[in-house]
């Protein structure tokens, strides 16, 4: 009897599988309340988790320079930009949840190290160029690897995308006008932004993440369709729309090594250097650990915020029953 229900509970596992992958090929998004493999979800749960910090982390080395933008019409773009950040993070985090995970375990998880963020951000601001090369080359890295995303076959993450996305090319428009403002200013200006693009062009590489070679998440998610193209691929792409940009703006790409292939139509570029892309991923970078512990003091400075939310809901609730026992 104990064989025959292991078989049948190993029939039904298969038959389940094939149904959920049938699904994904059928380009059926997956909802919180379908069965789903246990894998499934915890790719979904850490790359959706992931993300989230990303955006919440991200807006550290920009809100850096808030009180230093050298007009108000500038301070209230970069303003809003953070706060366009912060309600992505919460989105992400609210679609994380619809997986069984609470946002206090996720962030937990961001605190102890255990959870990884996007290695762009570890990386300092240093001149106000700086500002324009995130929105430029960050966010226009950010949105060729998020648009594939709007089509993400669990349903929670492509619809938060879809917002995530406008804001995002919001955010690249108005980096790329402020390099082209600096490029086109003074001698000193286009210096200025000259060596942001230097400092931020390898790192916004290696924002894509490994290579496939190296990648152990990628399979996987190319055949749940959450991911639709490899970090190579992506990478590609973001050279072959950048290096125009940067030609229109006069800048000098920092590579030696850069050519453009006829036969293929892609330029190709120098090796990455991945060791150091290694190294701030495991937390060895320049600004690794003043990030993490930036958010887990704002973390603990909120507390009294996120007791006196709760203490007002209790109380709420508690008036709401007697106001019923009343009726």
């Amino acid at each position: 009897m104990n064989l025959l229900k292991q078989n049948i509970m190993e029939t039904t596992q298969i038959n389940l599988e094939e149904h959920f992958q049938n699904k994904i090929d059928s380009e059926i998004r997956i909802e919180p309340k379908d069965w789903m493999p246990d894998a499934y979800r915890k790719t979904l749960i850490r790359q959706i988790s992931q993300h989230a910090h990303s955006e919440i982390v991200g807006m550290l080395p920009e809100a850096n320079w808030i009180t230093r933008a050298p007009t108000l019409n500038r301070k209230k773009i970069l303003l809003a930009k953070v706060q366009d950040e912060a309600g992505h993070g919460l989105y992400l985090y609210c679609a994380a949840e619809t997986l069984g995970v609470t946002r206090d375990e996720t962030i937990n998880d961001l605190h102890s190290g255990k959870a990884k963020y996007s290695s762009i951000f570890n990386y300092p601001t240093l001149t106000w160029a700086d500002m324009g090369a995130i929105g430029w080359l960050v966010d226009g890295a950010a949105i060729l690897n998020q648009v594939p995303l709007c089509r993400a076959s669990y349903g929670p993450y492509a619809r938060a995308m879809v917002r995530i996305c406008k804001e995002e090319s919001f955010h690249q428009r108005q980096g790329y006008e402020l390099m082209m403002k600096l490029a086109q200013g003074s001698p000193e200006q286009k210096a200025m932004a000259q060596d942001a693009f230097n400092r931020w062009w390898w790192p916004t590489l290696m924002m894509f993440g490994p290579k496939d070679a190296e990648s152990g998440n990628t399979e996987l998610s190319m055949k749940w369709r959450i991911k639709r193209f490899t970090n190579d691929e992506l990478r590609q792409r973001f050279v072959d729309v950048s290096i125009p940009q940067a030609e229109y703006l006069g800048l000098t790409i920092p590579d030696p090594d850069l050519k453009f292939n006829e036969e293929t139509g892609h330029y190709e570029f120098g090796e990455i250097d991945w060791d150091e892309f290694w190294k701030v991923v495991k937390g060895n970078g320049a600004c690794n650990k003043e990030r993490v512990e930036t958010r887990k003091k704002a973390f603990d400075d909120g507390a009294w915020v996120r007791e006196a939310a709760t203490a007002y809901h209790e109380k709420r609730k508690l008036r709401e029953e007697d106001n019923r026992k009343t009726v």
